[in-house]
């Protein structure tokens, strides 16, 4: 009975194995991510210990059986699963994990890579396809509303424009607020970050903690932004990349003027004018503009063109073409890119011609591991002066600009301000640069526990200015005004060099089965120099030839050197306990040049924790519910003080003014001073920061809360010139920072059918002073006889300060009951504040089979700016506000008039502003209105469509059969749309300013209007 049971049963687990075994089969197929095929990845069956790893092409081959679940993996990126079926190839495409606490990531500090959930301090990571997806040629643009915390704003517009990027918020009062910029472990500018073709990035990780970037020292003391591009694939099969993209550009929008009034003064139609102080709209054929050439005046109807200023802007383009060629293998890559931007601006031929090389490469042999890059970037730009936008503003609503497009002063529209035709053909700057960067690395791995860095780097840039204004000569001086033009030639070359390396001993040891440590010791070694020559002057000989031997007179000329260097010696030690439990500290010591001896040592330490209560307690983590956890807290002391140019602290001599005069010449001692025993100023940061996943960090919440203590602020102030002194530099100030950060995070199942990620944020920050000086409560960084920029004790920084109206004690304005105008204060009142109350954000995506649709959008509220435009349009009778009531006088509203007795009011009922009469009406807006800049100061508050993308990848099955891994069409818009408070007619971006530097809040004239962007892209990978 036992033998009969034993073959019965032999002959069941026969049949059951033939059963098994004929449901198994082999499956195989490609691992990739966004940059190509993976290399290593990590292929297990679930539930089992069955797996396998792609090999150098990203290919895979394993034995399973249907209904087994398949688990992709690659460190860095997040896991996939895909169930097996019918079918004998998988394949699948890997994405980051950008919330997972375990991600690896470039910190930035001098290229130590760290797990997130070891980092002490607030950085965030912004990939490729966030960076590249609405194809803006402007990196640091492209980042905007992506990073909570970081405010970028556009200065100022045009064809190469310009942008400010600050991170929590100015420190400083007139001293420098900027991110640090560090390009692949190097230091660079931004102006080398704007101009990098953005497809040769493959991230860019913010370090937004003053922890996190306290290893770059002096340089580090606002936060990094750290750039890392891209390198070749670990692929030995070559990979190319094409990309090429289109864009329409036009104006988004344009003050708002009044529409019922037309060209003409003092209630007359005046075909000459540049106000609109003219009669009544009609629509009867009147003449515009002065005589034409064939003895005639244009003829339009005396009647409203709506936005007619916006016939003289034309339709802009960009054009952008990359190609990208990468190979490599195990023991090293390649990597090549190529790409030209051709710009045309809105304004006729202002134009942008960029070119753009990187070649990277690297090798590892046995101990060794060799690379570097090598990056070329030459520009063009041909542009006239934005001025002109200040004349166009000048035109009544009634011209219609466009049949005035002959470059004519003679034939304008008006005699009183230059015709802008005549000003964009005959008021050119051209303008070339180049900039070379060289990167080595060379590394030595002593044995398991210690290797070697050394990371020389050169930087070379030079760029030649040519820029002339030919004459034109006013015979005529129609109604008094004269536009004569004295014709000039400038030109100006420079040239800068730039030596930074880094020596780095790193130490990896595990020194007990529970703790390990990371650390480096450093010094850094930097060297600039540059130069530069300029000459012009005026009266050319003979018009249209533009060269220094063709100016009539005395040229003006100067030329310089520049050089300081830097040294410092730096240590950074990360210690991990248990892998729940981290520890990091840093110290440097820089010694700058800029300095007297006696203070350039400066010394910086910092410190930080990060505990991980999911990985200390079992059980916490739970995929259905808390799935990852971390808290860490930081402390650091940083320091600034690049605000102190080289040779500030010498004893410098000036040409004095008037000189040279003849054969004499004359030199007379600077009066912009600083302090000989200036120091750097410093700022003492503490952080604390959470972050926390849910159900698998599907829903992701990261806090950061921070306090930044500042003092000895290295500020300019003015002086009275009876000392002989116009401006000093010196440690005066003190400001403290406070704010925080949330950001909120869903995503769908990595193997949904339709996948999707949202991402909200919010930050906010304030800067209050605290002190300035012991016999002064503010200083003045910027502005006019009616409104400026301050820094005043006990108020956030900045501040806008000007003129206002007087008012008791209930805030009615108060009237002067003898001419029924508004009362002036005689000292500047507090008008606002330029930074927002908070900024929030949304960045989303949602992809269904190939189809990809994104989203970026910000709201920033709770802060004013000064409108020039508005101030500009206001005494020539452009504003809305001045054709209403008939232009006749009226009721202030909610006013009180003064009485006999002092300091007593009376309720408004009848006094009436403005007059009696058309005159009089003009008078009050041309001199007592705008000479009140509470009307100019407006609610900067914007909601802005900042990217919103649409592409299409081809499924690979098709491409494959062609030859292709990749193609993807999209289409996309820049600025799409923006939200303004009715107050804003149109007449800034509340963002626009007329500097990039501390005093914003100031938007002026000179500034292009804001432009939209509509585009169409095509990316080809074989």
């Amino acid at each position: 009975m036992r033998s009969k049971f034993k073959w019965i049963f032999t002959l069941l687990v026969a049949l059951s194995m033939q059963f098994s075994f004929a449901q198994e089969k082999t499956v195989s197929g490609v691992v990739s991510d966004a940059g190509g095929t993976l290399p290593g990845a990590n292929v297990l069956v679930k539930g089992t210990t069955r797996g396998v790893s792609t090999d150098i092409d990203g290919r895979y081959s394993i034995k399973v059986s249907v209904g087994e679940t398949l688990v992709f993996s690659f460190i860095g990126l997040a896991d996939q699963e895909k169930k097996v079926g019918a079918s004998n190839t998988i394949s699948v495409k890997l994405t980051p994990s950008a919330t997972a606490l375990d991600e690896v990531l470039v910190t930035g500090a001098m290229g130590i890579r760290k797990k997130r959930e070891s980092e002490t301090s607030s950085t965030q990571l912004v990939k490729s396809q966030e960076l590249t997806q609405a194809a803006n040629p402007n990196i640091a643009q492209s980042l905007i509303g992506k990073v909570s915390g970081l405010q970028i704003n556009t200065t100022n517009n045009g064809v190469n424009p310009t942008s400010r990027i600050v991170l929590r918020g100015n420190r400083s009062i007139t001293g420098n607020n900027e991110a640090l910029i560090v390009i692949d472990d190097v230091v660079s500018t931004i102006g080398v970050f704007t101009a990098l073709a953005p497809e040769t990035v493959e991230s860019v990780n913010v370090i937004k903690g003053a922890q996190g970037a306290a290893l770059y020292g002096v340089n580090g003391a606002n936060g990094v932004i750290i750039v890392t591009t891209k390198k070749g694939t670990r692929n030995e099969k070559p990979r190319i990349s094409f990309t090429s993209s289109y864009d329409y550009q036009d104006v988004s929008f344009l003050p708002e003027r009044q529409t019922k009034y037309g060209q003409g003064w003092n209630g007359e139609h005046v075909a000459y004018e540049n106000g609109a102080w003219g009669a009544e709209m009609d629509g009867v054929l009147r003449p515009v503009g002065m005589l034409q050439a064939d003895g005639t005046y244009i003829m339009s109807p005396y009647s409203p063109i709506k936005d007619n200023i916006k016939q003289f802007f034309n339709a802009g383009s960009i054009l952008q073409n990359s190609i990208d060629f990468s190979s490599g293998g195990k023991d090293g890559s390649i990597f090549l890119s190529v790409n030209k931007q051709n710009t045309e601006f809105v304004v006729k031929d202002d134009k942008l011609d960029r070119t753009t090389f990187l070649f990277r490469a690297n090798k590892n042999s046995g101990k060794w591991k060799m690379g570097g890059n090598v990056s070329y970037i030459s520009t063009r730009t041909e542009t006239t002066s934005a001025d002109l936008y200040t004349d166009l503003l000048q035109t009544a609503t009634n011209i219609p600009v466009g049949r005035f497009a002959s470059p004519f002063q003679q034939y304008h529209w008006t005699s009183y301000y230059d015709s802008p035709y005549w000003l964009r053909e005959n008021v050119r700057n051209n303008n070339r640069s180049s900039f070379i960067n060289a990167n080595a690395t060379l590394s030595y791995q002593l044995n398991k526990n210690i290797s070697f860095d050394y990371r020389p780097n050169v930087q070379l840039s030079s760029s030649n200015f040519r820029g002339y204004t030919n004459e034109y000569v006013d015979f005529l001086q129609l109604g008094g005004g004269n536009q004569t033009k004295v014709s000039a030639f400038d030109t100006n070359n420079q040239s800068a060099r730039t030596i930074y390396a880094d020596f780095l001993t790193n130490f990896d040891y595990e020194l007990t089965k529970s703790i390990g440590l990371k650390a480096l010791v450093g010094h850094n070694v930097t060297d600039s120099y540059s130069d530069f020559t300029a000459v012009g002057g005026q009266n050319l000989s003979v018009p249209g030839f533009y060269n220094i031997s063709n100016i009539t007179g005395e040229p003006t000329r100067s030329n310089g050197t520049t050089r300081f260097r830097g040294f410092a010696f730096f240590a950074n030690a990360d210690l991990n306990y248990k892998d729940y439990l981290f520890l990091n500290l840093t110290a440097r010591n820089d010694w700058v040049s800029r300095l007297d001896k006696s203070e350039r040592s400066l010394f910086y330490p910092s410190a930080g924790v990060s505990f991980v209560p999911t990985n200390a307690f079992d059980g916490l983590k739970d995929k259905k519910g808390l799935s990852s956890a971390k808290v860490a807290v930081n402390v650091a002391k940083v320091g600034n003080a690049s605000s102190v140019p080289a040779y500030a602290i010498q004893n410098l001599l000036v040409q004095g003014t008037g000189y040279p005069f003849g054969s004499l010449n004359s030199f007379v001692q600077n009066t912009a001073i600083t302090d000989p025993l200036v120091r750097p100023e410093f700022s003492v940061t503490k952080e604390v920061l959470v972050n926390l996943g849910f159900l698998n960090d599907r829903i992701t919440l990261d806090g950061s809360f921070y306090r930044s203590d500042n003092k000895d602020l290295i500020t300019n102030q003015s002086t009275s010139l009876a000392t002989g002194v116009s401006s000093s530099r010196a440690n005066i100030g003190k400001t403290v920072t406070d704010g925080f950060e949330i950001d909120l995070g869903f995503s769908s199942k990595q193997d949904a059918t339709v996948k999707w990620n949202a991402r909200f944020s919010y930050a906010t920050n304030k800067t209050i002073v605290k002190a300035v000086t012991a016999d002064q409560d503010e200083v003045s960084l910027q502005g006019n006889a009616d409104v400026g920029i301050f820094a005043t004790v006990g108020e956030e920084f900045p501040l806008i300060k000007g003129t206002a109206y007087q008012r008791d004690e209930n805030g009615a304005v108060i009237i002067d009951a003898a001419n029924g105008n508004p009362l002036q204060t005689a000292a500047f009142k507090i008008l606002g504040r330029a930074t927002p109350d908070y900024i929030l954000g949304f960045n989303g995506s949602v992809e269904y089979k190939g189809i990809r649709l994104a989203g970026v959008f910000d709201f920033r509220t709770g802060h004013q700016f000064w409108a020039g435009n508005k101030d500009w349009l206001s005494w020539s009778g452009h504003l809305v506000e001045s054709a209403q009531n008939g232009r006749r006088g009226f009721v202030f509203p909610n006013s009180v008039v003064t009485t006999a007795t002092p300091g007593v009011y009376a309720p408004n009922t009848g006094t009436i502003t403005g007059g009696t009469t058309y005159v009089d009406y003009l008078n009050y807006f041309s001199n007592e209105y705008r000479d009140v800049s509470e009307n100019f100061v407006l609610d900067a508050t914007a909601f802005k469509c900042r990217e919103l993308t649409l592409s299409y990848s081809l499924p690979t099955s098709i491409l494959s059969e062609i030859g292709l891994s990749s193609v993807t069409l999209g289409a996309y818009a820049r600025n799409l749309f923006v939200i303004l408070p009715k107050e804003n007619r149109g007449y800034h971006d509340p963002e626009f300013a007329n500097t990039s530097g501390n005093a914003a809040g100031l938007a002026t004239t000179d500034q292009y209007p804001p432009t939209r962007t509509f585009g169409f892209s095509l990316n080809v990978i074989f």
